[in-house]
């Protein structure tokens, strides 16, 4: 099993190329890919989006979010901006989702690998 990012979902749908997609498709074919919340309002508040990309994106799996989620998140950002790096609030929430899950995130976004490095994310 593992968790997509949006990055990873968009490259997908418009046919792009990438170890990403591939691991993406592979994971498609076995059931075994799932959304993590942030990555499914991404996805569906893109100006471009469509009623079929909409059916598409709520057809597969979404991570649910476990009590403390928040708190964690909050906390897991802090630890990467403390450092001087880049934590946007959509990849520090889309970690957290990977971490309370324990998935690995497939994704073609190089701002993960600060939350790889310093919190415990596993990249697919």
């Amino acid at each position: 099993m593992i968790a997509v990012d949006t990055s990873t979902l968009i490259a997908y749908l418009a046919g792009e190329k990438g170890p990403d997609v591939e691991a993406l498709d592979a994971a498609l074919a076995h059931n075994q890919a799932q959304l993590p919340p942030v990555v499914v309002t991404e996805t569906l508040s893109a100006p471009g989006a469509t009623d079929i990309l909409a059916r598409l994106i709520l057809a597969l799996p979404a991570l649910a979010i476990a009590d403390g989620y928040w708190e964690r998140a909050g906390h897991l950002r802090r630890r990467i901006l403390a450092r001087g790096l880049k934590a946007p609030l959509a990849d520090a929430l889309i970690c957290q989702s990977c971490l309370d899950h324990g998935l690995a995130l497939v994704t073609r976004d190089g701002d993960f690998k600060h939350f790889a490095r310093h919190c415990g994310l596993k990249l697919a």
